[in-house]
Formats: structure tokens, sequence, C-alpha cells
């Protein structure tokens, strides 16, 4: 039987009510994530707004799994 590839996600906003993002703080945080092993799968406009979303993902693996932990308003 062949194993499922797992993956993790992550997601970062960009740019301000004001401003859109500086193409020097998306650059920057895009290269720290390739490093890390993130690969970019979206990029999303946030309607009516200055703002991007960037999705990316990597295998999930022993090294790299991450503990989840469920945020505190989760619970009230």
């Amino acid at each position: 039987m062949v194993e499922m590839q797992e993956w993790e996600y992550r997601v970062q906003t960009f740019g301000s009510a004001l401003r859109g993002p500086k193409d020097e703080d998306v650059e920057g945080t895009l290269n720290e994530w390739g490093e890390e092993g993130w690969e970019v799968v979206a990029v999303r406009s946030l309607e009516s707004t200055n703002k991007m979303s960037i999705v990316a993902k990597r295998p999930l693996t022993d090294s790299t799994r991450r503990r989840r932990s469920r945020p505190d308003s989760w619970g009230t």
C-alpha cells in the first residue's frame, strides 16, 4: 500500500489598510520560507484592501512535524 504524503501549511498576510505590501518584505519572507522547505501554492489579493495572503506547504516529516496546539479561545 502506498503511503499518502502529509502536508503542513502556512498562511501569511502582507500589507495594511493604508498601504500594500513592500516587494522587499515579501521577497525576504519567501526566501526564508524557501530555506525552510516551504513552497508557495497560492497568492490571494484580499478584495477591497491593500493586503495579500500567501499560502505555502511543505511535506510533513518527523523533522518538520510541529506540535499542534489549540488556541485558548477554542475552549471558551
